[in-house]
């Protein structure tokens, strides 16, 4: 029987590696994560926003930001972000 990984634990795993994150807002977001706090607050270095708009996907680059975890909806380890 496989042993049970909480949610938390997961995303331990994924500190030091590329993470998709898909929030509430139409907005994907790409990096590093660096860390995260109980609620999920997650810091992320090396950013790429893909945000959809009524001009089309506007696509931002950031060094580092703090992430508030009541926003995100899922998390995709090793994900490079939505398809182009």
């Amino acid at each position: 029987m496989a042993s049970q990984l909480l949610p938390l634990e997961l995303i331990d795993k994924c500190v030091g590696s590329r993470i998709h994150v898909i929030m509430k807002s139409d907005m994907e977001i790409v990096g590093t994560l660096l860390g995260f706090d109980d609620y999920v607050n997650m810091v992320l270095e090396d950013v790429t926003e893909f945000e959809n708009t009524a001009e089309g996907r506007r696509i931002t680059k950031l060094d580092q930001i703090l992430l508030n975890g009541n926003n995100v909806t899922m998390l995709v380890p090793g994900g490079e972000g939505p398809e182009v």
